[in-house]
């Protein structure tokens, strides 16, 4: 069941790269939509069968791959993959319905985008630590050719820098992983919350601070963020809406699943600083970006501030925070993706996205009415506005984690206040006003002339407005997936935290020949 989440894509993405050249790119956009709207049918049919009140990994398949390096496609599925799974279809499927009709080299490009979904499907359903490794880094090349062929003008400098810390992650990642099998004496990379039990907390302290580093990278945290911005900008929309939604959250996703579960004495060790850490990426994140002029550079740096909110639940470790993760990294996922969705609207319909020159867009005659008001629906949920996921995400994350951390988590409550105020000065300046595309002066504009926005623009980004509005009226429709796995992830209480997630029997795949 779960491999299908996998293969759907992968074999979608062969279809398109090997089918005979007389598929032209709108036949390609329709065939990449349909393969990633099955994908998104049958991770909903996969959430219908998921049992909420069973904490342990569900749906288990394990097969032989390499034994002698340890190394198993064993996949497995609970309550903190299952969100970031279904998240992962359905922003794949938003990114290739908002893809150009015309771009260039289609086909390349759906096959790209097909690929990176099997891999982000992969390292979230991956049970072994090298198979884990080996999705991580299968989305890190089509998602450099995605922004170096089809980026902007920097877009090869751009790619280039995401490559190099990608790289870097990636090598932290695997060093931890191989020193914490070497040093336990294990055989397998079979992941097991008992894995370093028997190693002393300074190997654990060795081995916790490469995995902190490696996915605070990919995250990203302050100071290793300097690759997001770049990316974003020079990154289509439609790359933009994957690399924010779903490809941010591998690195939340290792924190909570490798840092947390692997290593819970040395982390609850490490938590007063790891709060502290997310304070400082939270207050920088929001900062940098009230200081942008562009519009997709402001929203590439919210979300480093507010990725730090992730790691300030997930230093407290409570069972609540660690809801609270899983709802922010969902909520931030819809969020982000929407806003990078309406940027890219203005940027195809104007031709800019400088704040200083936009003005007015709010227009109801000869602007943009409806992408201005999903712009303040989507500003609003990211500034945690009630009534929206945002808000409800938060909460969760603030109220889990006030009484381990009481001043950390004030100080990154001002960091969702900041959120307002750079929002804000984005909404008054493009949005308001008498319509212009020119800088501010005395001289009075002339009347200017924009191409509409057709419904089928607008058509992902209602569908995610509907999706964050629906989820901050009804936050149980988002929780009540992993209540039950959250209860039992307690850095203090190791052994029963192992006996609570004994997964179910395993069934056995046959072997291929």
């Amino acid at each position: 069941m779960l491999s299908t989440l996998i293969l759907i894509p992968l074999v979608g993405a062969l279809v398109i790269a090997l089918w005979p050249q007389s598929w032209r790119g709108d036949r390609l956009r329709h065939v990449s939509l349909l393969v990633q709207g099955v994908s998104l049918v049958w991770a909903l049919v996969v959430a219908s069968q998921f049992d909420i009140h069973q904490p342990g990994m569900q749906f288990l398949e394990s097969l032989p791959w390499v034994e002698a390096l340890g190394l198993t496609y064993q996949l497995g599925l609970d309550g903190l993959a299952l969100p970031l799974v279904v998240i992962n279809s359905l922003l794949g499927a938003i990114a290739v319905y908002a893809t150009p009709r015309d771009v260039a080299r289609p086909r390349l490009y759906f096959a790209l985008v097909l690929v990176i979904g099997a891999a982000v499907a992969g390292a979230f359903l991956a049970q072994n630590l090298l198979l884990f490794f080996i999705f991580y880094e299968l989305e890190l090349i089509p998602l450099y050719l995605l922004i170096a062929i089809w980026g902007g003008k920097r877009r090869g400098y751009a790619a280039t820098k995401f490559l190099i810390y990608t790289a870097l992650s990636g090598a932290l990642i695997l060093g931890g992983f191989l020193g914490l099998v070497w040093l336990s004496g294990s055989s397998s990379f079979d992941y097991s919350p008992a894995l370093a039990q028997t190693l002393s907390l300074g190997q654990q302290g060795i081995l916790l601070g490469a995995l902190l580093v490696g996915f605070g990278i990919k995250i990203p945290l302050f100071p290793f963020h300097t690759w997001l911005p770049d990316a974003h900008v020079e990154a289509s929309t439609p790359v933009s809406v994957l690399l924010a939604g779903v490809l941010l959250k591998l690195g939340t996703y290792g924190l909570v699943r490798f840092g947390l579960q692997l290593f819970p004495e040395v982390w609850s060790l490490l938590a007063p600083w790891l709060a502290g850490w997310a304070v400082v990426s939270v207050l920088y994140g929001s900062l940098a970006a009230i200081s942008q002029t562009d519009m997709k550079k402001m929203v590439a740096y919210s979300s480093i501030g507010h990725m730090g909110y992730v790691l300030l639940a997930a230093a407290a470790a409570t069972p609540l925070s660690i809801l609270g993760t899983i709802m922010q990294m969902v909520s931030h996922g819809l969020i982000s993706g929407l806003l990078f969705l309406l940027v890219g609207v203005v940027y195809a319909k104007t031709g800019t996205r400088d704040m200083t020159v936009l003005r007015g867009l709010l227009n109801p005659e000869r602007g943009f009415p409806v992408i201005g008001s999903l712009m303040i629906l989507g500003v609003m949920a990211s500034a945690g506005i009630p009534g929206m996921v945002g808000f409800i995400s938060e909460f969760v994350v603030f109220r889990g984690s006030f009484l381990p951390f009481p001043t950390q988590t004030l100080l990154c409550m001002l960091g969702s206040g900041l959120t307002s105020v750079y929002f804000l000065l984005l909404v008054n300046r493009v949005f308001f006003g008498r319509l212009a595309v020119q800088p501010a002066s005395d001289v009075l504009a002339p009347d200017v002339l924009l191409p509409g926005v057709s419904w089928g623009d607008r058509l992902p980004a209602v569908v995610l407005s509907l999706i964050i509005v629906a989820l901050g009226l009804q936050p149980h429709w988002l929780a009540r997936w992993s209540e039950s796995t959250t209860l039992v992830m307690d850095p203090t209480a190791v052994v029963p935290v192992a006996q609570a997630v004994a997964p179910l029997p395993v069934a056995q795949l046959p072997l291929s020949p």
